[in-house]
C-alpha cells in the first residue's frame, strides 16, 4: 500500500500559503470523501434493511406453514399428508430463519458498525475542528490589525500591553487549532481506508458463515426429502394438466349439446315436453303486489322439495317456503299480458301465487310436475314414530349453558324451600337424559296440551284482546299492558345500547321458571314441531337490549313488533351445540283471566353467539339492578333534605312568634306608662291609634298565651 500524504505540522505556526494551498487540496479531499461514503453507507444500509426483512419473512413463513393444520378451508378436507408435508417445511425454513437471524447480527457488528462510526464520529470531528480553525483564524487575524494600528506618536502602555496579550491569546489558539485540525486530517488518511475494508470484510465473513450454516444445517436427509416433494408436485402438475385436458372436452361437449337450450322458447318439435317429472327447480318471474291496485315481478329461483314449493334468491344461504303443494289446484293462466303464467291456487284457496315461466315447455312442466305432487300418495313411515325420532334427537341436541344462572343469580327472587336442579347433566353423553331432566318431569316444566306459537303473538289475555279491538282494529297489542304510543322510544340517555339481528323460531307457555331446564325442553319441543311440520320461515328482527327493556323491531318499517320490560325477564340461556340459538323466560303479570301470571319461553336462532347475547341481557339487568338502588338512595336524600327543611321552616315560624310576641309585649308596657319620660328626655305620647293598636296587641298576646 502506498505511503500516505501528509499535512506538515510544523508549518502551522507560520501558516503560509502553501500551507493553506495544500489544507484546501485536504479539504476537498474529506468533501469528496464524505460524499463517496454516504452513498456506500446508504447501499449498506439497503443490504442489512433487505436482510432483516428476509429474515423476519422466513420466520413468519414458517409460522404460517406450522399453522396450517389449525386452518379450515370450506373446501379442504383433512389432508393429513399435506399437513405433514408442510410441518417438514416449517421445521427447515425456520431453521433457515434462525441462519438468516444470525446473519443480520453478524452484518449489523462487522459491516453496520464501522462505517456508522466513521460517519457518525470521525467525517464530523473532521467538520468541527474545520468551523473552530477558521473562527481562530478570524480572531487572529482581528487582533493583527488591531495591533498594526497602534500609534507611533502617541504610545499608550495599557492599550499596548492589551492589545498585545490579545495577539498573543489569539495566536497561541490558532497554532493550536490548526495543529489538532492537520493531525486530524492526517489520521483521516488511514481511517478512510480502514472504513473502507472493514465494511467489506465484514460482509463478506458474515456471507460465508451464513452459507457453511446452511451447508451444515441441510443434510443428506433433506436433500432426499426435497427431492420427493418435487417428485410429488410433477405428479401433481401432471394429474392438473389431465384434469384440464378433460374439463375443456366436457366444455365443448355440453356447448354442442346445450346450443338447442339456449333459445328462451325452443321448439316443442326437438326438445319434447317431460310430463312425468316429480321434481322441478329452475328461475320463474312471480307477481307480487305493492299497492292496492299495482304490482310487481322479481326473478327467483324456485323448486320443490317433499310437497312443498320453495324459493331462493340470489345470495341466499338457504330458501324459504312459498306454499304447500299438496292438493293443490294449478292451471295456466292470462295475467298482466304477459306469457306463460300459471297460477298455483292452495287446498283452502286461502292463497294462491302466480308464476311465470320462460317457455312454453318449462310452463307446462311446471304445471305437470306440480300435479305430479299434489296427487301422489306418499307410503312413508308412521307419523307418531316420525315425531319421537325428531323428539329423541332434539332432545339430544339441546345441552344446558349456564352463564346467565351462575352470574346474575341475585336477580331471581329467593328460592328457599325449593329443591336446586343439578348442572352438572350439561356434560352427559348423546343420547341420555341430563339428571335435571330425569328428576323433573316434563310436564312440570312446560304446560301440558301448550300450543306453539311460530309467528310473533303476544301473549295477552282474552280480555284483553277483546279491548284491544274494540279500542284499535288492526294495533298490535303489547302483553304488558303498555300502550306503543305513549312513548316514541326508550329514553336515549339509556347506558345500554345493542342491536342484534335474531329470527324467531317459536314460543310457548311453560310452568317452571327456578331452573334453565325449561329453556332447553322448550327448544327441544319447538325444533321437533318445525322438523315434523315442515316450516321453514321464520320471522326475521332486530333485538334491542337496553336498560328498561328488551324490542323486537321489524328491520324494515323499524315498528316494535314487541317489547319486554326488562324486570319480566327471569331466565335466559343459550344452545351449547349451535351457538346461535338462544332463549329467554318471561312473566307477565295479570296475564289470565283469574289474575295469575302467565310464563312463556321464546326461542330465536341469531347471527351472533348467543352466550353474547344472553351476557347482554344480564350486563342489562346489573345495570338496571344499580340503577335503581341509585336512584332509591337519591330518593332517600331528597327525603331527608324535605325533612330538615321542613324543620327548619318549623324553628324559623316559631323564633318568629317569640320575636312578634316579645314587640308586643314591649309596646303594651310603653303604652301603660303615658306620663314617663322617655329615654332621651323627651314624654311619649300615644294616640289614640296607638292607644287601639296597643289594646289590639294586648288582646293577641294574651289569646296567643291562652292558645299556649
Amino acid at each position: 500500500m502506498p505511503g500516505i500524504d501528509k499535512l506538515p505540522i510544523e508549518e502551522t505556526l507560520e501558516d503560509s500559503p502553501q500551507t493553506r494551498s495544500l489544507l484546501g487540496v485536504f479539504e476537498e479531499d474529506t468533501a469528496a470523501t464524505s460524499s463517496y461514503f454516504s452513498q456506500l453507507f446508504r447501499a449498506m444500509q439497503r443490504i442489512y434493511d433487505a436482510q432483516n426483512e428476509l429474515s423476519a419473512a422466513t420466520h413468519l413463513t414458517s409460522r404460517l406453514l406450522k399453522d396450517y393444520e389449525k386452518q379450515r378451508f370450506p373446501l379442504g378436507g383433512d389432508d393429513e399428508v399435506m399437513s405433514s408435508t408442510l410441518q417438514q417445511f416449517a421445521k427447515v425454513i425456520d431453521e433457515l430463519s434462525s441462519c438468516h437471524a444470525v446473519l443480520s447480527t453478524q452484518l449489523a457488528d462487522a459491516m453496520m458498525f464501522p462505517i456508522t462510526q466513521f460517519q457518525e464520529r470521525d467525517l464530523r470531528e473532521i467538520v468541527i475542528l474545520k468551523e473552530v480553525f477558521q473562527i481562530a483564524s478570524d480572531d487572529h487575524d482581528t487582533a493583527i490589525n488591531r495591533y498594526s494600528r497602534l500609534s507611533k506618536r502617541k504610545e499608550n502602555e495599557k492599550v499596548k500591553n492589551e492589545v498585545m496579550e490579545d495577539v498573543y491569546t489569539s495566536r497561541k489558539k490558532q497554532h493550536e487549532t490548526i495543529m489538532h485540525y492537520f493531525a486530524s486530517l492526517n489520521m483521516l488518511q488511514y481511517k478512510k481506508k480502514m472504513a473502507l475494508l472493514e465494511p467489506l470484510l465484514g460482509y463478506m465473513q458474515a456471507q460465508i458463515s451464513f452459507f457453511k450454516l446452511g451447508s451444515e444445517n441441510l443434510t443428506q436427509q433433506w436433500e432426499e426429502f426435497l427431492t420427493n416433494i418435487g417428485t410429488s408436485v410433477q405428479n401433481v402438475r401432471r394429474e392438473m394438466d389431465s384434469d384440464a385436458e378433460a374439463t375443456e372436452q366436457a366444455i365443448q361437449d355440453m356447448k354442442a349439446a346445450s346450443d338447442p337450450l339456449y333459445m328462451p322458447d325452443p321448439d316443442p318439435n326437438q326438445i319434447p315436453v317431460n310430463r312425468n317429472l316429480t321434481r322441478k327447480a329452475g328461475y320463474l318471474n312471480t307477481r307480487y303486489k305493492t299497492g292496492l291496485v299495482s304490482s310487481a315481478w322479481d326473478r327467483q329461483y324456485f323448486f320443490t322439495q317433499g310437497g312443498n314449493l320453495m324459493s331462493q334468491s340470489r345470495g341466499d344461504v338457504a330458501g324459504g317456503l312459498v306454499m304447500d303443494i299438496d292438493n293443490c289446484s294449478v292451471m295456466a293462466v292470462d295475467c298482466d299480458d304477459r306469457r306463460f303464467c300459471f297460477q298455483i291456487t292452495a287446498f283452502d284457496g286461502k292463497k294462491a301465487v302466480i308464476l311465470q315461466a320462460e317457455s312454453r315447455k318449462d310452463c307446462e312442466e311446471w304445471i305437470a310436475t306440480i300435479n305430479n305432487i299434489s296427487k301422489r300418495i306418499y307410503l312413508s313411515e308412521n307419523p307418531e314414530e316420525i315425531a319421537a325420532r325428531v323428539n329423541q334427537s332434539a332432545l339430544e341436541a339441546v345441552t344446558p349453558s349456564p352463564s346467565f344462572q351462575q352470574r346474575h343469580e341475585s336477580f331471581r327472587p329467593s328460592t328457599q324451600g325449593r329443591p336446586k336442579t343439578g348442572r352438572s347433566g350439561s356434560q352427559c353423553s348423546a343420547g341420555s337424559e341430563s339428571p335435571a331432566l330425569s328428576s323433573l318431569s316434563l310436564d312440570s316444566l312446560v304446560a301440558p296440551d301448550t300450543p306453539i306459537q311460530f309467528d310473533i303473538i303476544s301473549p295477552v289475555s282474552e280480555e284483553h284482546t277483546s279491548e284491544a279491538k274494540s279500542g284499535a282494529q288492526g294495533r298490535r297489542t303489547n302483553p304488558f299492558g303498555e300502550s306503543g304510543g305513549t312513548k316514541s322510544e326508550e329514553s336515549e340517555d339509556s347506558i345500554l345500547h345493542q342491536l342484534f339481528i335474531v329470527r324467531f323460531l317459536g314460543s310457548m307457555e311453560v310452568k317452571a321458571t327456578e331452573s334453565a331446564d325449561v329453556i332447553y325442553e322448550t327448544m327441544r319441543q319447538i325444533l321437533a314441531a318445525r322438523a315434523i311440520h315442515n316450516i321453514f320461515r321464520m320471522t326475521e328482527s332486530h333485538l334491542l337490549v337496553t336498560c328498561e327493556c328488551l324490542k323486537l323491531v321489524d328491520p324494515q318499517t323499524q315498528v316494535t313488533r314487541l317489547r319486554f320490560p326488562l324486570s319480566s325477564v327471569v331466565l335466559c340461556a343459550s344452545h351449547r351445540e349451535n351457538k346461535r340459538l338462544f332463549g329467554f323466560v318471561l312473566t307477565t303479570a295479570g296475564g289470565r283471566e283469574d289474575g295469575r301470571p302467565v310464563t312463556v319461553c321464546y326461542v330465536f336462532e341469531s347471527n351472533n353467539d348467543g352466550e353474547k347475547i344472553c351476557d347482554s341481557v344480564g350486563l342489562a339487568k346489573q345495570i338496571a339492578l344499580h340503577s335503581e338502588m341509585d336512584c332509591k338512595a337519591t330518593q332517600k336524600q331528597r327525603d331527608l333534605d324535605k325533612a330538615k327543611e321542613k324543620q327548619e321552616e318549623e324553628l324559623h315560624k316559631q323564633k318568629q312568634i317569640e320575636k312578634d310576641l316579645e314587640e308586643q309585649s314591649r309596646l303594651i308596657a310603653a303604652s301603660s306608662r303615658p306620663g314617663q319620660p322617655a329615654a332621651d328626655g323627651q314624654f311619649l305620647v300615644l294616640s289614640n291609634s296607638q292607644s287601639e293598636d296597643s289594646d289590639a296587641g294586648e288582646e293577641g298576646q294574651k289569646k296567643g298565651e291562652s292558645d299556649a
